[in-house]
């Protein structure tokens, strides 16, 4: 989920450069970056640049997250491993103005065509029916699917919220002690068990939804996978625990400081006079209270959450969290007062020094991480901006990139810089394959500082007509495999979006968030359009070449310790081809990775540290070759349009 809270413009480095600054010469010198990139470089990298064993050792930033290749499932819609769990009617959230006619959206249906229960509902695709579908998607089919995550060559997997909740998404949460019921083997059976619970841990089952989870652990753990979990620690929903109690006790319940209550219900009147606050005005979502003095959690929800955090990081109690989650993700971290989050992290370390939490922060999160204790945030700011600016839109400059990237992470302590995950896309974004294909041509940002990355009347047919639901071309195919390369190669722990290496595209929420498109499967074409528009069917299949891209960029990270554990430090720039090298070292070994954004080939000099036996170790293109340098001194690197390599010795 992300927060609504306004973005605001780099408090650091000022506005990014966005293409209207002074170009450098061709093959610059960036000396606010790194001496060596020159026009003719001596050297690839940096021998000042920080390779991970030199940075400063953080308590907070555990080694593993440092070799980390995440991949984040939204459990609703990763597989249906089991059809006798699947949601029903009354398990919706709003089940009194849904339609009778419900049932089981097809897995493998068109995602615009629209069933009759929607029809029903009324004329909106947006409005009538699409947040009400329920794929069942649930925790075994995440078991049956492990050994695809494995040969993609995953190692940590990140869940969307698991716990019990009513909605698609399950941020509002009715539970946080419960994994749904209906992503476990017996939903009538947990919801009794669950029926006879307080708020007092000793009175806490472990349901069947539960021990499928407990049982998912292991079988990832087995596997080499880790796996961190969503907290949602701001907000619920309406039928959790403690806020179902005040809405029936009203004054008398004993959990009427949980929540801000503006005014309870009058039951001698015919109108419900209930008043709360929700999450930014939702009243699905109702926050939870800090304390009086405004710097912690109300003493009962921090409770709570700290007997949940037990719960789920050492599940047998023995003090050995093997048999737990290795970390979380925290949901609109920033909305939670700061020594809260201290202290929780502090406990966190305590029941697992090797558990990294990673904050959900779009801005600028150096301070707020260190103060907070945070191994890492979703890095947005200082990766997926600049990223979408140079690579996807291709109207960042080269040289601005570059000191984007550099500028942003080293704004971070060193060892931090290692762990920070870098994702391009997310539940809360447009797919990635989706941003190229509506990538701006010559309209002016609305948001520059960000490129319009995630900006709301932009990113979704929803709110702006003129966004194209299309598959991407081949061409933006290329784009795509460049953008995985950067993840792939550059400094922090990558995340794939489910779905993104099979070939998914789709706007912001609700499209991103399409049931999985899966090998086994054979699915409708794609021939709607949520605005009723023409346009042509498409065909919607597993795309093998793509898997096999994501999976060999990924087995190329996991082979060269150089990519996951180097320096990193700018090369070159050519802001008029749209051209970009870094170079990454680790223990002398020299690892350089180039990027030709432009529609037109283009042929760079290595430098002339790199011997002459050096070879091309990966490219998104087969025909990217070395060859002579014109000068008749050392080796070229001749990359086709769109295209990025890997060169090494």
């Amino acid at each position: 989920m992300k927060s609504i809270e306004q973005f605001i413009a780099l408090a650091i480095f000022g506005a990014i450069g966005c293409g209207q600054g002074a170009a450098p010469n061709r093959v610059a010198i960036i000396p606010e970056l790194t001496a060596t990139a020159t026009a003719t470089p001596a050297a690839a990298c940096d021998a000042g640049a920080i390779e991970w064993d030199e940075a400063t050792t953080l308590p907070t930033v555990p080694p593993w997250a440092v070799d980390a290749i995440f991949y984040q499932i939204f459990p609703e819609r990763f597989r249906n491993g089991d059809t006798s769990n699947d949601p029903t009617h009354a398990s919706l959230e709003f089940p009194d103005v849904i339609p009778k006619s419900w049932k089981i959206s097809p897995w493998t249906g068109d995602w615009y065509a629209r069933a009759d229960w929607e029809r029903e509902s009324g004329d909106n695709f947006f409005e009538n029916g699409v947040f009400n579908r329920r794929y069942g998607g649930d925790l075994q089919g995440v078991l049956d699917k492990l050994d695809y995550l494995g040969d993609l060559g995953v190692n940590a997997i990140y869940f969307n919220p698991v716990f019990y909740g009513r909605s698609l998404h399950k941020y509002d949460g009715s539970s946080m002690h419960h994994i749904d019921p209906h992503f476990g083997p017996d939903p009538a059976g947990d919801f009794a068990l669950m029926a006879e619970e307080s708020s007092d841990p000793a009175s806490w089952h472990w349901t069947a939804a539960d021990k499928l989870f407990l049982k998912l652990l292991a079988e990832a753990h087995a596997r080499g996978i880790r796996v961190i979990i969503d907290g949602v620690f701001n907000h619920t929903g309406r039928d959790f625990f403690a806020f179902a109690d005040i809405a029936k006790r009203r004054e008398a319940s004993p959990y009427v400081d949980w929540y801000i209550v503006a005014h309870f219900d009058d039951p001698q009147t015919p109108a419900n006079e209930f008043q709360y606050k929700g999450w930014w005005g939702n009243d699905t979502l109702p926050e939870f209270s800090n304390n009086g003095a405004g710097d912690d959690l109300h003493p009962g929800p921090k409770k709570y959450v700290m007997d949940i955090t037990h719960r789920w990081m050492d599940p047998d109690g023995d003090g050995n969290p093997q048999d737990g989650i290795d970390g979380w993700r925290l949901d609109v971290a920033e909305e939670i007062p700061l020594p809260f989050w201290k202290e929780w992290n502090g406990l966190v370390r305590q029941l697992n020094p090797a558990a990294y939490t990673v904050a959900e922060v779009w801005n600028d999160a150096r301070r707020f991480l260190v103060d907070g204790g945070f191994s890492a945030t979703m890095n947005y700011h200082a990766f997926a901006f600049p990223t979408k600016g140079f690579l996807i839109d291709g109207r960042m400059t080269a040289h601005d990139f570059g000191r984007e990237l550099q500028l942003r992470r080293e704004a971070y302590p060193a060892a931090m810089q290692f762990a920070l995950q870098n994702l391009v896309d997310s539940h809360d974004t447009d797919r990635l394959a989706s941003m190229i294909v509506n990538r701006p041509i010559d309209q002016p940002y609305r948001n520059a500082d960000r490129f319009d990355f995630d900006e709301g009347g932009v990113v979704s047919p929803r709110h702006n007509p003129a966004y194209d639901v299309a598959p991407p071309t081949e061409q933006e195919r290329r784009i795509q495999r460049m953008v995985v390369l950067l993840q792939m190669t550059y400094v922090g722990a990558p995340m794939v979006y489910y779905g993104d290496e099979a070939g998914m595209w789709g706007g912001d929420d609700p499209c991103d968030r399409w049931p999985m498109t899966w090998d086994d499967l054979q699915f409708e074409e794609q021939g709607g359009d949520p605005l009723g528009r023409p346009r042509d069917a498409a065909p919607v299949a597993f795309d093998q070449d793509l898997h096999e891209f994501y999976r060999d960029a990924i087995a190329l990270r996991k082979n060269e310790p150089a990519l996951r554990r180097g320096s990193w430090s700018a090369v070159a720039s050519d802001d008029d081809a749209k051209f970009f090298a870094f170079c990454r070292e680790l223990d002398g070994r020299q690892v350089l990775v180039a990027f030709n954004r432009s529609d037109e080939p283009f042929e760079w000099a290595i430098p002339a540290d790199m011997r002459a036996d050096a070879k091309i170790l990966f490219s998104t293109d087969e025909a990217a070759a070395l060859a002579p340098a014109a000068s008749g001194a050392g080796q070229s690197v001749k990359l086709p349009a769109k295209c990025g390599v890997v060169i090494a010795e």
